[in-house]
């Protein structure tokens, strides 16, 4: 007689030894029992039918999962792989890149898994395919094996031009071991990167592959010092000519790095790039989508909230489905599920808030910018826009696209909560030179959703007036209007509050509009006397808001530049 109790009791004894030789299978059966049951693909595999055993994988419906390691700082395929981490499939766009192009460029944002991508690429032309099975590419490539050329400028500082010419020689050096061929050019970097090339093609008789990560980096680390940073571009200039000259003897080339800069600052000698930065075919090409949340880490997130996940850390786009920054994922999981700045803490960006201070920059414009393609790529040494390097460098992305009348135009706006948090307490910290300001910030929240305004003139009287003296001093800011409002903009920001600034009406624009989850407040601000509450309620402003099911206040914020501080709050209550 069939003993179902045995079986399954044999089969749990025996899981270790069967795991061991399916290191695939993440799977641990528990002792239940049904047939006819289809499992996942990832079960099906590790089936098994041992001697005298009358119980198949298959007849196992209830099973826990032994979640894969997170592969936090993880940028080689192998290491993930056969050391059992987590791997978001991407080799559906590697394949059709290799299917359908030869060179191509791509920028994105740090951490977003840029050099995961290009060693993916470096085992495909590898021809390692065992590496791959279970992956879409396994069974659609023939994986002939090419020569790899492999540059990477993501170690080190480059802080003169010596440096550079050193990082590529030993870079060089390092592929000719890996290739067992010599440079026999030692003058210029560029000449022995093309002697490089002619020799692994003449040596294994295939076209060569290059691959090549921070292309940028060089640059990037002297963006304050234009002189030397221009230096650095022209000798890259000169480098990556080499490719193109090199046609016939090359596969397929990758380069990938942070900025775009302009074909005609950087890639004058190599304009046969195809850029797939802005292309809805290869949007999701780095970062987690929602689905690989739900899927690949759906036991690691089991029980989140994954509105509350998505509003803090999605909201990355480049035309087609929006994704995570992988390093916040990874981070959010490992540290317990708390809510924090995990990717905007990898770096400071130093460099652009003292671009905001220099061009004094109105920061609620931040929430209405329309860009052309010419804006966003348009990052170069000589001409920096904040917008264009705030959208280079993930602080801005794509919330929507239309047809202008000179072709497509894009609408930026902050990706995410951790961005608008992260990003508007450095501005707000900077532009003040106050880093002691979180006790008013917080009693300014505190005072707006308990409706006490004797408080928040306290606390926003406190704010301006912690401003250290000689920031006022060094410069006329506070003779603008704008500067209070940016101020106050980010500080508010910040916070989190959901606002609309330069919010427009049919009667005129308000100044800023917050949408609290108890109250909806419009606010005006003038300077010196002016009436500023007056206005909000010439203009009816508050009109655009009646529907809402929320008590609605009005409130005039006057300025004394004199003073450098508030001179007079007033409100009024409409609904």
């Amino acid at each position: 007689m069939f003993d179902i109790k045995k079986q399954c009791y044999l089969l749990v004894i025996n899981l270790s030894q069967w795991l061991s030789q399916a290191k695939k299978c993440f799977f641990l059966p528990l002792i239940h029992y049904k047939k006819n049951i289809v499992l996942p693909p990832t079960l099906t595999k590790c089936r098994r039918r041992e001697a005298n055993s009358a119980i198949e994988f298959t007849d196992v419906i209830e099973y826990i999962f032994i979640m894969k390691k997170l592969p936090i700082g993880i940028s080689t395929l192998r290491d993930i792989i056969d050391g059992g981490y987590v791997y978001v499939d991407k080799t559906f766009h590697a394949l059709k890149l290799i299917s359908e192009g030869k060179y191509y460029f791509l920028s994105r944002p740090r951490r977003f898994g840029k050099s995961l991508f290009l060693d993916t690429l470096k085992e495909i032309f590898y021809g390692n395919k065992e590496l791959f099975k279970g992956l879409y590419i396994y069974d659609k490539y023939d994986f002939d094996k090419h020569p790899v050329i492999r540059i990477s400028f993501n170690d080190g500082k480059f802080t003169y031009k010596e440096t550079l010419t050193d990082s590529m020689f030993k870079i060089l050096k390092l592929n000719e071991k890996n290739l067992g061929i010599s440079c026999s050019e030692t003058k210029y970097p560029s000449f022995c990167f093309e002697d490089l090339i002619i020799k692994a093609y003449e040596h294994y008789g295939k076209q060569v592959v290059i691959l090549i990560d921070e292309y940028d980096k060089p640059i990037l680390d002297n963006i304050e010092n234009t002189e030397i940073a221009k230096e650095m571009r022209e000798e890259l200039k000169n480098f990556y000519s080499v490719i193109k000259g090199a046609d016939e003897y090359i596969r397929f080339a990758f380069l990938t790095g942070v900025s775009k800069f302009s074909k005609v600052s950087l890639f004058s000698g190599l304009n046969n790039l195809n850029d797939i930065t802005v292309d809805k075919n290869y949007a999701t090409i780095c970062g987690y989508t929602q689905n690989d949340l739900e899927t690949s880490f759906a036991e690691h997130l089991r029980g989140q909230d994954f509105d509350k996940i998505r509003e803090w850390y999605n909201g990355y786009s480049w035309l087609g489905d929006s994704v995570y920054n992988p390093f916040d994922i990874l981070l959010f999981i490992q540290k317990g599920f708390v809510y924090d700045n995990y990717w905007f803490s990898t770096a400071t960006p130093t460099f652009l808030l003292k671009l905001i201070e220099k061009n004094q920059y109105f920061l609620p414009n931040l929430e209405n910018i329309v860009a052309d393609s010419t804006l966003l790529d348009s990052f170069d040494v000589d001409n920096i826009r904040l917008e264009t390097l705030m959208w280079q460098t993930g602080y801005l992305t794509i919330s929507e696209y239309f047809e202008g009348a000179k072709g497509l135009k894009y609408r930026l706006a902050l990706p995410n909560r951790e961005v608008q948090i992260s990003l508007f307490s450095h501005i707000a910290n900077y532009i003040t030179k106050n880093y002691q300001s979180e006790l008013e910030q917080e009693n300014i929240y505190s005072a707006l959703v308990s409706f006490d305004f004797d408080k928040l003139e306290q606390n926003i009287k406190a704010l301006f007036a912690s401003i250290p003296y000689n920031l006022f001093t060094n410069n006329r800011m506070h003779e603008y209007e704008g500067y209070y409002v940016s101020v106050f903009y980010a500080y508010l920001k910040a916070l989190g509050i959901k606002i609309i600034a330069e919010d427009v009406t049919n009667k005129g624009r308000i100044d800023l509009t917050l949408n609290l989850p108890n109250a909806i407040y419009v606010i005006e601000f003038k300077t010196d006397g002016r009436d500023a509450l007056s206005q909000i309620k010439s203009k009816n402003y508050h009109e655009k808001y009646l529907s809402e099911n929320k008590p609605i206040y009005l409130i005039g914020i006057e300025f004394d530049t004199a003073e450098r501080n508030i001179s007079n709050i007033a409100w009024e209550k409409v609904k």
